[in-house]
């Protein structure tokens, strides 16, 4: 049996880069330890494995050292000191398969003649927040009213990704690498990115996290359409200390755009327990509490103190309710990752024959004719 040549440095690198321990990977793959310390070398076939279950591209493991990799869209996180130093396989798997979906949908968008978006990089920070959160209330909606009616958080983010979609704006939302519920994408790392094309515009949405939240960083990623600027967010640490100025930015007009603040000045309750009163507001906007907390410090409500002890306090809370983003029923949860846009026009251009049924399953990320089918019918598409 031929076996292959590796170098040590390279498994230790797939295994840190894939944020797994040696004795993860001892389970599916028992003689792992003794790869990693160049004692015994794997077969072509269980390199291949071991590069699905690490999420590496499978000719790294062929270089003489680890390649640096570097995120393909600016970075403006403000990482906690817990926070990976480098993208993690997940984080850059999920952002090159969302980069693949959005090329294929610029080019069927030029294609039909869809006109480019004015409102993608139509603003400056220069207008101000008030401004441009004006034009995105505007152009998406984002009613306060209509999130306050849902029944729950899940149907009032469901409502907003719909209104953004109408817009002309791709939303995709998932919290594992594809359909892979050993593969998490953990909240820690990122929450959400922003992909800007005037013709293909795309929001990635960490379903991992709290609804709630994720309706903040759905606001936050749609400033930074408005300013045409790709890039990648942790919204909890730079509402807490800032970061950088267009972050700083991108938070007050999401603000802005959902926690109007002469709404919110006219509902505080100052003689309220704020504990309870940041609970309430957040149910009123259908917005994270932690957003409420530091809309209350803004307006000069919560001295600085009393602001780091509640956000801290309620980042642990959140943390102990936070939900998944995987479960339930397959198709579903497929059109919640997928969105509804995409996968339509997609479906359209491979029943046109213009598009191969294998490039349609791969972007869909299924494999079969059959799912396809199942997954067209919960679209209500007709075939």
């Amino acid at each position: 049996m031929s076996r292959v040549d590796v170098k040590p440095e390279l498994f230790r690198w797939a295994r840190e880069r894939a944020r797994l321990d040696a004795a993860a990977l001892v389970e599916r793959f028992p003689k792992y330890e003794q790869w990693e310390s160049g004692e015994v070398r794997p077969t072509l076939k269980q390199l291949e494995a071991l590069a699905s279950a690490t999420l590496t591209p499978f000719g790294y493991f062929f270089l003489t050292e680890p390649p640096r990799e570097e995120l393909p869209i600016p970075d403006f996180r403000t990482l906690a000191r817990a926070a990976p130093r480098r993208p993690s396989a997940r984080l850059l798997e999920t952002i090159y398969t969302c980069q693949r979906r959005q090329d294929w949908y610029r080019e069927y968008a030029v294609e039909i003649g869809q006109e480019p978006l004015p409102f993608i990089g139509g603003s400056r920070q220069r207008d101000g927040v008030e401004t441009v959160a004006a034009s995105i209330r505007k152009v998406v909606g984002l009613s306060a009213e209509r999130r306050a009616s849902a029944s729950d958080a899940e149907t009032a983010l469901r409502l907003m990704c719909q209104e953004v979609e109408e817009a002309g704006i791709l939303i995709m939302r998932n919290g594992v690498v594809g359909n892979n519920a050993w593969q998490p994408l953990l909240v820690e790392e990122f929450r959400g990115f922003a992909l800007s094309d005037v013709h293909a515009p795309l929001i990635f949405l960490n379903a991992a996290d709290a609804k709630a939240a994720q309706m903040f960083t759905l606001a936050h990623e749609l400033a930074h359409l408005w300013l045409g600027q790709s890039g990648i967010s942790n919204l909890e640490d730079t509402l807490v200390r800032g970061g950088s100025a267009l972050e700083v930015f991108c938070n007050q007009v999401a603000a802005e755009a959902l926690v109007p603040e002469q709404s919110f000045r006219a509902e505080w309750r100052g003689e309220a327990d704020p504990v309870a009163e940041f609970r309430r507001l957040a149910r009123r906007f259908r917005v994270s509490s932690l957003v409420i907390i530091r809309r209350a410090y803004d307006a000069g409500f919560l001295t600085r103190e009393a602001f780091d002890t509640a956000f801290r306090d309620e980042v642990e809370r959140i943390a102990r309710v936070r939900g998944s983003g995987g479960g339930g029923d397959f198709y579903k949860t497929q059109t919640s990752r997928l969105g509804r846009r995409f996968p339509t026009a997609l479906m359209v251009s491979t029943l046109e024959g213009k598009t191969l049924y294998r490039d349609a399953y791969r972007l869909l990320g299924i494999s079969k004719g059959e799912t396809f089918d199942q997954l067209a019918k919960e679209l209500n598409f007709p075939l």
